[in-house]
């Protein structure tokens, strides 16, 4: 099966500044590809150049198997939704106009924005002016923009910016829902905790470079980052010397600590769950924000991830 998104040694110059250093990225159908890295890191030249906005300095970039800034570039595009992070529409223009505005351009029935309009929350504003819209109604706006004509790839940057945290888990049930009809999506987010369980896979960039790739199953294994054991008990002993002096003292009575390599997480557990007076055992495995934070050491940046 071909890729929806191919780049093969993809570097990009902006004059003497190298943004993108040799770049490799295979996207599958239905996959959910998760772009993260602080401002600077090559996020927004990737998705340019999928868009076909701006071209590499050298390698090559194909979406849908063509160029996306030559030949069948119109096409491709028609296959495209992209929300960028800073939204600005029509502020003379209420909601539904601005969505029928966008749905003339790709070609699509109107009778879809009224649609999209209730799936992002924003019926009751609909004949609202722009100008009248909260940062986060603006935001849903962009997005029900994006979602128009069914696109097979979906480019989002900043997707849940200004949303409240009911309408950022719809709309990531959107993105499930999208998935599961095919469509390709490259997710760019700063809140990571929302993001992890929704993606399949994570692309972490600094300055221009990929630092890791991989699912987070991949990434836990390549970092080599410990489980975190949280156990709260009264009396408990410790079946071995080695797990007696790794324990430390929680900030609860009666609670314990204890950090445990991933390989060996499933063999302390056996371990730990016979023993008397355990009266509950928690297992914290490395979140994609340690994750992220230790990729980001491990390659000596410096950067801040905000």
């Amino acid at each position: 099966m071909s890729s929806i998104v191919e780049l093969q040694q993809v570097e990009k110059k902006y004059l003497q500044v190298q943004a993108l250093h040799s770049l490799d990225l295979s996207l599958q159908q239905g996959e959910v590809l998760g772009l993260f890295g602080h401002n600077g890191a090559g996020k927004t030249t990737i998705i340019k150049l999928i868009l076909g906005l701006i071209e590499p300095t050298s390698g090559e970039v194909r979406v849908f198997g063509e160029s996306p800034s030559h030949g069948m570039a119109l096409q491709i595009r028609s296959q495209l939704g992209f929300l960028q992070e800073n939204v600005s529409f029509y502020d003379q223009l209420t909601g539904l106009e601005v969505l029928n505005y966008f749905a003339s351009l790709k070609r699509v029935s109107k009778k879809k924005s009224m649609q999209l309009l209730v799936q992002v929350g924003l019926q009751d504003a609909c004949k609202r002016k722009v100008k009248t819209y909260s940062k986060g109604m603006r935001q849903r706006l962009g997005l029900a923009q994006a979602l128009l004509g069914n696109p097979k790839l979906l480019l989002l940057d900043e997707p849940t910016v200004g949303l409240d945290p009911i309408a950022t888990q719809d709309f990531y049930l959107s993105i499930e829902q999208l998935k599961q009809q095919g469509c390709t999506v490259v997710l760019c987010s700063h809140v990571l905790p929302g993001v992890e369980k929704y993606i399949d896979r994570a692309l972490i960039m600094g300055s221009g470079e990929l630092l890791a790739s991989g699912s987070l199953a991949q990434l836990r294994l390549q970092a080599s980052l410990p489980a975190q054991f949280t156990l709260q008990g009264n009396s408990l002993t410790w079946p071995t010397q080695a797990l007696a002096a790794s324990v430390k003292p929680g900030p609860l009575a009666g609670q314990y600590q204890l950090e445990v390599a991933m390989e060996q997480k499933m063999h302390v557990l056996k371990q730990l769950i016979s023993q008397p007076g355990l009266q509950d055992l928690q297992v914290s495995l490395p979140s994609l924000e340690d994750l992220y934070r230790h990729f980001i050491q491990v390659q000596g940046k410096s950067e801040v991830f905000l």
